[in-house]
């Protein structure tokens, strides 16, 4: 795990983790008293060895709390601007070795550490992905659930976690392959719960079709898709699928006639909205533009003076 932590929060994260866990596991010699020492870290007098390491692993977790208290902090404002601009969040999550990696990299064409291991992924990683009309969104892979999660792993694993409770939307891979699929489920919907992310919008990614269980039935209760992350085609698919519900659900339509000369402004248009539809009017020299934008978008207020009221 300590190896697959590729930020310096990362590798905090696991320290942080092994430390809580070796804390109250620790045994020495209780009885052998230190000789009397002096200067910083040094043992007091009387101390044993075992105090001393416990003080030791106190004041490092103590440390690593305060940076990563630090690190918190700087989510947070970056989180505040990401929503104050109005992009939308989607993360993906699920059971772990589900195969949220391997779709991550397909989506956004970005290298995560995919492999077949249990928290292949311990850094939250946030990229962004771009819909077949040009606009993009963001979209976070996470650290994989597992059963019965520790609580000390719960703490150290925050930074990823804070990720799905601020998504705008879900998406939760299941392994059809895997003969436990529904119990993998539970888990996920249980711990979702937990973090009290559990009424976030959801759609549940059947994966691995092409390994699929002859016995596999879609138990998901949410709206759901069944694919193969490693298929080009199924990609594309779901793609189309995020970007028909973020019509449906979570934009709101527009439509402008805006002059040619304010070409920075339609270029904008195209990779921060939804652009349904654009058509060129020569005569006028004037793009008739039609699409989908969020409601709190700040190129709203660049186009209020070329909206046109829609059909």
């Amino acid at each position: 795990m300590q190896k697959r932590a590729r930020t310096r929060e990362g590798k905090l994260q696991i320290e942080l983790a092994q430390l809580q866990y070796a804390l109250p596991r620790l045994s020495g010699q209780g009885i052998s008293l230190s000789r009397q020492g002096g200067g910083i870290g040094a043992r007091g007098p009387g101390e044993t060895k075992l105090e001393t390491d416990r003080r030791h692993i106190r004041n490092r977790i103590h440390e690593i709390n305060g940076q990563l208290s630090a690190v918190k902090e700087h989510r947070t404002r970056y989180r505040e601007r990401r929503k104050k601009n109005g992009v939308f969040q989607i993360a993906i999550v699920g059971y772990t070795n589900a195969g949220k990696s391997t779709l991550f990299n397909q989506l956004t064409e970005a290298d995560s550490h995919e492999e077949d291991l249990l928290f292949a992924t311990l850094d939250p990683m946030t990229r962004k992905m771009t819909l077949e009309s040009g606009y993009s969104v963001l979209i976070s892979d996470t650290v994989g659930f597992i059963q019965d999660l520790p609580t000390t792993l719960i703490a150290a694993f925050r930074s990823t976690l804070e990720e799905v409770k601020e998504a705008d939307y879900l998406l939760h891979v299941i392994d059809s392959s895997n003969e436990d699929y529904e119990g993998h489920e539970r888990t996920v919907h249980e711990l979702l719960e937990e973090l009290e992310a559990d009424r976030i919008p959801m759609l549940t990614v059947y994966n691995k079709e092409d390994q699929i269980r002859p016995d596999f039935i879609p138990s998901s209760k949410h709206r759901h898709i069944l694919i193969s992350a490693k298929r080009k085609e199924d990609v594309k698919r779901l793609k189309a699928d995020i970007m028909a519900e973020l019509k449906k659900a979570f934009l709101k339509p527009y439509h402008v006639k805006i002059p040619a000369h304010e070409g920075k402004l339609i270029s904008a248009l195209k990779s921060d909205t939804l652009v349904e539809s654009l058509e060129f009017q020569k005569e006028a020299e004037i793009y008739d533009i039609t699409g989908y934008s969020g409601e709190d978008q700040t190129i709203l207020g660049q186009i209020k003076k070329y909206m046109l009221e829609r059909n």
